[in-house]
């Protein structure tokens, strides 16, 4: 089984999406189970209604999944899992405060060396625990650094060897009993027998923990690891909150519809022989040990490209802006001056608003006055021809106020395609000039 774990505490990011749709594909290809896992146990970071809202982005992208379930409700686990290591001496229960630890932090950053663990605790007689828990000393629980180094292949990055050092005797249990992200993360992977674990690199320095962790357990079932690499910004630097397009629900607002965002994270730090594709046709070709371990830099310029070329596939646009059917045409013709839907429906919004111009005043009333009291002609030449004709227009003077009159804007399409298309509803149009 395959699992996506993200966390309800905030908009999902682009990175987040690229590791579900990563599981997703993989699931499919491997006729594989999907699981999403709501990590819900960092209660003062949860924002209420979060997880609702990351299965809606699940949907909407077409991700389908197998079953959800929160990590809270394993609390229960996760405490029990914890007594087992302590009574097999795997794990040590440590009384030291948050002074004596911020003290220790700070004297190995002066000495210029990676904190590690004192030790102090570790060998605790039950006496004096006993003397510490009578006096409502507050703990967390420890687990013992491993004595072996921790070794595994990452499908991505290759090899990895961890010595214990690096490990440490690391929290697993807070001091109000509830579990730390890697121990949870570690007891809830084999709870639900996950066989392969799909996640950023930002938590590479986790496996070996988490592996230390079901190792102590005594859990010998191998869980395989593809640790993705980050998503540079623009400027080449790690994405963050800070950059908009980071945020899913930033993209889709922003008129990307999910299957371009869905092929363009698919090909971020990829190469396929098509660059234009569905999430259904990147199960047949695609390769997680064949992505780049070298971080992919977000090209926005890209994604608009991609999702053009999306729209241009759909049967039905007006769906998608709120417009009836009888305007399809009309979106169509605008495809080549957008490049996503919330372009589009600006475009079409501002051809059937009131506008109100500077220039060419009089050969705007003019041009009016002549199109509302004649009946349009089916060629577009014959109409040029009447129009140049009846109010002696022509050149610059004919086409800007013309243009203007039909779509608002100097610029556009050819006025002989506009015309075509918009003849059922011009006048309407024009009357709405003012």
């Amino acid at each position: 089984m395959l699992r996506f774990a993200p966390s309800p505490t905030g908009d999902m990011h682009i990175g987040n999406l690229r590791v579900a749709i990563f599981n997703y594909i993989v699931a499919k290809q491997n006729n594989d189970k999907l699981l999403i896992r709501i990590e819900d146990t960092d209660k003062e970071r949860n924002i209420e209604g979060k997880d609702k809202e990351i299965l809606e982005i699940l949907k909407l992208f077409g991700i389908e999944y197998d079953s959800v379930v929160y990590q809270s409700e394993n609390l229960h686990i996760h405490q029990q899992m914890a007594k087992k290591l302590l009574d097999d001496k795997k794990a040590f229960v440590c009384f030291c405060d948050e002074d004596e630890i911020n003290f220790q932090r700070e004297k190995a950053k002066i000495e210029k060396r990676p904190y590690r663990y004192s030790g102090k605790c570790e060998n605790l007689s039950s006496s004096e625990i006993r003397k510490y828990l009578d006096k409502k000393k507050p703990f967390v629980v420890r687990l013992k650094k491993p004595t072996h180094n921790i070794k595994f292949n990452d499908l991505i990055k290759g090899e990895f060897d961890f010595s214990p050092f690096e490990i440490d005797s690391f929290i697993i249990m807070r001091q109000d009993f509830t579990p730390t992200y890697n121990f949870a993360c570690a007891v809830d992977d084999m709870l639900y027998d996950i066989s392969l674990v799909i996640r950023g690199e930002d938590h590479l320095s986790n496996t070996p923990k988490q592996i230390a962790i079901r190792e102590a357990l005594g859990y010998d079932k191998e869980i395989k690891y593809a640790h993705l690499p980050i998503i540079l910004n623009e400027a080449g630097k790690k994405m963050s909150k800070r950059d908009n397009a980071s945020s899913v629900k930033w993209l889709l607002e922003a008129g990307f519809l999910p299957e371009a965002i869905a092929n363009y994270l698919i090909l971020l730090g990829n190469s396929f022989e098509k660059e234009i594709f569905t999430l259904q046709e990147a199960v047949e070709f695609f390769d997680i040990t064949k992505i780049s371990r070298a971080p992919a830099k977000f090209d926005l310029a890209k994604l608009r490209f991609i999702n053009k070329e999306h729209m241009k596939k759909i049967d039905k646009l007006t769906r998608y802006i709120g417009y009836h059917e009888e305007y399809e045409p009309l979106a169509k013709l605008y495809l080549d001056e957008v490049s996503t839907i919330k372009e589009l429906k600006e475009k079409l919004d501002f051809i059937f608003s009131k506008k109100e111009f500077d220039e060419f005043n009089e050969e705007t009333e003019i041009l009016k006055k002549e199109i509302l009291n004649h009946e349009f002609e089916d060629d577009y030449n014959e109409f040029k021809n009447r129009i140049i004709k009846n109010t002696g227009l022509k050149g610059k003077k004919l086409f800007m106020p013309l243009r203007m009159l039909m779509v608002g804007s100097k610029q556009g399409p050819e006025i002989k395609d506009l015309y075509s298309i918009m003849k059922p509803y011009l006048k309407m149009i024009i009357k709405e000039y003012r």
